[in-house]
């Protein structure tokens, strides 16, 4: 899935509900237990893990949708305000003032095949976490700091292995922007958002664990994130994942790499 202004959060544990967010709420990471709601975003999985959203990942209002996304990840209220206008629409109800993680699940809906982590729905199941499909992703994730090329490249390669293997496979303009937003949501919550770069180790932290990775020293950003913020973040990654080149461009690099006695 994956919100698309995220689709997709995070001292110590022990010592983060100090840190930010509402004084005496305990942020302490706590997996969820039995009868708990997860969906398939691991940005939301992550803030209900943390106590951001209700632990039981249950009745989300636009309140606590709008506070969860402020007090993790620093999000202004406009921002978290669109990210739950995207979300509500899964609850089936009519005018639902409210929804749940499980409600995220629904294929084609927000959640989309060729997930970055997640499995397509044909083959299973479409919201846990899969260490397969994550290993697929993250073996184009070629050094220690993750570039815009590289998590644009991995993109791509889910939707091509979706494609050539899942024969119900859809991705429809719509769910390229939900996908846009899952590739950027890392760097939106733990990286250069300037530059579109990302420590490796805190991405995969945090997607093998839905946790904030705290404890590789992460603290949550100090510079509130707009919408220009996310706008130019799945900008930049999408045209990373354009597989043309400018023809002048091109042209330029080839005659600067001839050999000056025979070019």
């Amino acid at each position: 899935m994956q919100f698309s202004l995220l689709a997709p959060t995070f001292l110590f544990a022990q010592v983060l509900g100090q840190t930010y967010g509402h004084p005496g709420v305990d942020h302490a990471w706590v997996p969820a237990g039995p009868g708990d709601f997860r969906g398939p975003c691991p940005m939301m999985n992550t803030l209900a893990n943390h106590g951001f959203l209700q632990r039981d990942g249950r009745n989300i209002t636009r309140e606590n949708a709008v506070n969860a996304l402020k007090d993790g990840l620093n999000f202004n209220p406009t921002l978290a305000n669109i990210m739950f206008d995207q979300a509500i629409i899964a609850n089936p109800e009519p005018n639902a003032s409210y929804f749940t993680l499980d409600h995220l699940n629904k294929h084609n809906l927000l959640e989309h095949d060729a997930s970055l982590s997640r499995s397509d729905a044909y083959f299973g199941n479409n919201h846990v976490f899969n260490q397969t499909v994550f290993d697929e992703t993250r073996s184009w994730w070629e050094g220690p700091v993750l570039t815009a090329d590289m998590l644009a490249n991995s993109k791509v390669a889910r939707q091509l292995s979706s494609k050539a293997f899942n024969p119900t496979y859809v991705f429809t303009l719509v769910t390229e922007e939900f996908s846009l937003g899952e590739v950027v949501a890392p760097v939106i919550a733990f990286g250069d958002t300037d530059a579109i770069t990302v420590n490796r180790t805190l991405v995969e932290y945090f997607f093998e664990n839905e946790r904030l990775p705290t404890e590789l020293g992460w603290t949550r950003r100090e510079e509130v994130v707009s919408l220009d913020t996310i706008h130019h973040a799945t900008d930049t990654i999408r045209n990373a994942t354009r597989l043309y080149t400018d023809p002048k461009s091109s042209l330029s690099k080839r005659k600067s790499s001839r050999n000056p006695h025979f070019g």
